[in-house]
């Protein structure tokens, strides 16, 4: 693996995390803060218990297994919990965890990449996890952005200001 296909991967993973991060943080941002713990039904989790955890699993996968912290993780506490967060802690939660991910995504040499390691009990390469959570990451931001037009009836200008009609060249 060459150093420039480590470079160009962690920036991948690196933006798309951010992405995440702005968008998550738009949301937050718009919602009153009584929205943020509402549960639209019995089977789906609040935007603020999405936020903890999304916390809770970049913690796990990236800044645990790939970065050397201790797994503290309880993975159960993130969806029983009703409150006791306000928007900007979340955000504040949120935006440190995404940063410290990002850090040691960016400082993740190709072997640790390749190095198979166990996680939640999944066997995954370095790179198996970056992956992950990415792909995880961007999936519930989509159900904060969901649970927030569901609320608010409301864009939320992600793509504000660009044609997205423009082919591909």
């Amino acid at each position: 693996m060459t150093e420039q296909w480590v470079t160009e991967f962690a920036t991948q993973c690196i933006l798309r995390m951010n992405e995440s991060t702005e968008r998550i943080t738009k949301c937050l941002n718009m919602l009153p803060e009584d929205a943020v713990w509402q549960r639209p039904n019995s089977q789906l989790s609040s935007v603020g218990n999405l936020v903890l955890h999304l916390c809770g699993n970049i913690t796990q996968y990236i800044i645990s297994s790939l970065g050397g912290a201790a797994d503290v993780r309880m993975r159960d506490k993130e969806f029983e919990t009703m409150g006791g967060h306000t928007r900007q802690a979340l955000m504040t939660m949120m935006e440190a965890t995404a940063t410290e991910a990002c850090r040691v995504i960016h400082n993740c040499p190709a072997s640790e990449l390749m190095r198979v390691r166990e996680v939640q009990g999944f066997a995954l390469t370095g790179m198996g996890i970056c992956i992950h959570v990415v792909e995880h990451y961007s999936y519930h931001t989509g159900q904060i952005a969901l649970h927030t037009k569901l609320m608010l009836e409301k864009d939320l200008g992600f793509y504000a200001g660009m044609n997205l009609n423009i082919t591909n060249r």
